[in-house]
């Protein structure tokens, strides 16, 4: 085989977990290459919650690597899917969605992908899965069901668990990975990339695929990436993710808590440094874990920003961390002096982005008051001119008494 396509190979299996099949991959290469067609590259999203994080990112880094040498992403946004509830890791059935919350949270979708993702017109072609699946009759369902078995279906880890533990698994469920390969039908799909906890439902598109007569697509599993607690998947629900949209110093902020064993993780995922230099940046010996540190932050906020907003970024941090001063500038609300309940007084202020959230974050001892730490959501507080409210590490707003 062509030594480039073997090197296009190798590039594109770095990061991975698994490929099913590199052989299939190498073969798929070569082949788009001698007829001088694009490999369709196959990324469904389910717009579940309106926000990506950089967990997120990973599978879009490894679809704009298929881009740069050509090929054609294909992102599916599962505005029908969704309402189903994907099954995967869930140890209950997931609720389903309404229509106006799916078609919420895609809006923003395209505009974070873009971050990462070439969107020009022969790089990208952008589906929505309700164009298909909508129009899909009682008996066409029923035909998809006939491709798998019952026994095939169970042998999912997370209806397996709830089995053992004597609770419920709905039909509906068994429909969305049936759903979701039939996707790769439709937009005969040459690869989909997915996370680790994508793989049944991925490798089931591959049967899917055969069944209706298809080439059977090549699937790439890429891992997961741990959040900021170091233990769970990264997730907007468990408070441990960077968003892509996070303001610079938040961002830089976030990187910088993460702890040194999990550097290797995030250079590798997020990053384009070679192997040997992350292995380099990662040594300690060779490396101060500090400075390797400030290399990540600086690198994922250029990602998102540029160069010119991590070098403020890293600036501000020394002057609120490591020298423990307020930032330079704090954004000034407006209120007036009436007393409000503490967790509406940070969403006011915009320090968090629900109320919930407000109230979690003032439980969690991450919330100060003029230095002052405060545990009680409900706590009423009284404005005053000049007063400094303070989220996290990172967030801070000072009031302007009307």
């Amino acid at each position: 085989m062509d030594k480039a396509i073997l090197e296009q190979a190798k590039q594109l299996e770095r990061g991975t977990v698994e490929v099913f099949s590199r052989q299939e991959l190498a073969e798929k290469l070569a082949k788009a290459g001698q007829q001088k067609k694009q490999l369709r590259i196959k990324l469904g999203l389910d717009p579940t919650s309106p926000d990506i994080h950089l967990g997120h990112t990973v599978v879009l880094r490894k679809m704009r690597q298929f881009q740069d040498i050509g090929h054609k992403a294909v992102l599916i946004i599962g505005d029908y899917t969704a309402r189903i509830g994907d099954p995967t890791g869930q140890d209950k059935t997931r609720p389903m969605l309404s229509q106006q919350q799916i078609e919420e949270n895609a809006k923003t979708y395209l505009a974070q992908a873009a971050k990462i993702i070439d969107i020009s017109e022969d790089k990208l072609e952008i589906r929505h899965n309700s164009e298909w699946l909508e129009k899909l009759t009682a008996m066409e369902i029923i035909q998809l069901a006939s491709k798998k078995t019952v026994s095939q279906m169970l042998q999912r880890d997370s209806f397996k668990k709830r089995l053992k533990a004597d609770e419920d698994v709905y039909m509906h469920e068994f429909i969305y990975p049936l759903m979701q390969g039939y996707d790769s039908v439709v937009v005969k799909s040459d690869v989909e990339i997915g996370g680790t906890d994508q793989t049944f439902n991925n490798l089931v598109g591959r049967d899917i695929q055969r069944a209706y007569g298809q080439d059977t697509q090549v699937v790439i599993t890429m891992p997961i990436l741990v959040g900021l607690d170091g233990k769970e998947k990264m997730s907007k629900s468990k408070n441990n993710y960077i968003g892509v949209t996070d303001e610079t110093a938040e961002m830089f902020g976030k990187v910088m808590s993460i702890s040194d064993e999990m550097m290797e993780n995030y250079f590798t995922l997020l990053t384009d440094f070679p192997a040997e230099k992350i292995a380099e940046l990662v040594d300690s010996e060779k490396t101060h874990p500090k400075k390797a540190k400030v290399l990540l932050g600086k690198t994922i906020v250029s990602i998102f920003y540029d160069k010119a907003a991590a070098e403020e970024a890293e600036a501000q941090f020394e002057n609120v961390f490591a020298k423990k001063q307020m930032p330079d500038e704090i954004d000034e609300i407006e209120i007036s002096a009436e007393p409000v309940m503490a967790s509406k007084l940070l969403l006011y202020c915009k320090l968090v982005e629900t109320g919930g959230e407000g109230k979690r974050m003032i439980k969690q001892s991450a919330v100060s008051i003029d230095s002052k730490k405060i545990s009680d959501p409900n706590l009423k507080i009284t404005p005053r001119d000049g007063m400094i409210i303070q989220v996290g590490k990172r967030r801070f707003a000072k009031l302007l008494v009307k």
